[in-house]
């Protein structure tokens, strides 16, 4: 069987797409599209993607159709980047045998969640 090798984008609706692209890059390092032929997109570094469905009540969407999340290297570092910006983050109190999670919003509400996997 014939497979996708990979997501190649993510795609959604936003009331101004050009300052959320700048929130993304200033905040996550997530550049938004290029805007030239000759510039490269941002790109993912290799590891683990979950595509998953989920019940429309479940706390990781929170009461959102989506919610993305983004592999991190270290998360403390990322929290405490973020909250220097005067994002809030909520750091999930609990380490899984799978790694460790945050949750915040961007400036539109949409959920976004950051995984640090354990080694």
């Amino acid at each position: 069987m014939e497979r996708v090798t990979g997501i190649g984008g993510f795609f959604f609706a936003a009331r101004d797409p050009e300052s959320l692209a700048e929130w993304y890059s200033t905040n996550l390092g997530v550049d938004g599209p290029p805007t030239e032929l000759d510039q490269e997109p941002w790109a993912q570094q290799a590891g683990e993607t979950v595509f998953s469905g989920m019940t429309a009540g479940s706390s990781v969407l929170a009461g959102r159709s989506w919610s993305i999340n983004f592999r991190v290297s270290d998360l403390d570092a990322m929290v405490g980047q973020l909250r220097a910006n005067g994002i809030e983050v909520a750091v999930d109190a609990e380490n899984y045998p799978y790694g460790r999670f945050a949750r915040l919003t961007d400036p539109e509400g949409n959920g976004i969640e950051l995984w640090e996997p354990t080694d």
